[in-house]
């Protein structure tokens, strides 16, 4: 089972990273929740899997039994999903706003905020017509 938790953790991880090298801006906020995913199932893999048996104590115990899954983790996700959460709808508020204003989530076309970029020649093929 860790095998293959292993294994999706690094396509996960892949993924994440090669979506996270593209130009746009979406593609670039699929990578990070990729990501995440890839880091919030390494963090429930090494916190001790252990089936059927969670993290509870009784009524007359003092402790958690022995053998049983680590709370810790658990909770350090649950957390973690949350501020994902609030992190991707930020982020999509973010794109939505920038294509409105931009009209493309082209990060090369991102390079300043001002429209026409007064800075930057103009750097479109030559045989181009401007539009």
């Amino acid at each position: 089972m860790n095998v293959l938790l292993a294994l999706v953790v690094g396509v996960l991880f892949a993924g994440g990273l090669y979506m996270m090298m593209r130009r746009s801006l979406v593609k670039v906020l699929v990578g990070m929740l990729l990501l995440s995913n890839a880091v919030n199932l390494t963090i429930f893999t090494v916190g001790r899997l252990v089936p059927a048996r969670p993290p509870l104590i009784g009524l007359e115990a003092r402790q958690v039994l022995p053998g049983s899954a680590d709370p810790l983790p658990q909770a350090l996700i649950l957390t973690a999903i949350v501020i994902s959460f609030g992190m991707t709808a930020f982020a999509v508020t973010l794109i939505r706003k920038t294509y409105q204003k931009i009209g493309t989530d082209d990060l090369d076309s991102l390079r300043c905020t001002d429209l026409p970029c007064p800075d930057e020649p103009d750097w479109r093929d030559p045989g181009e017509e401007a539009h």
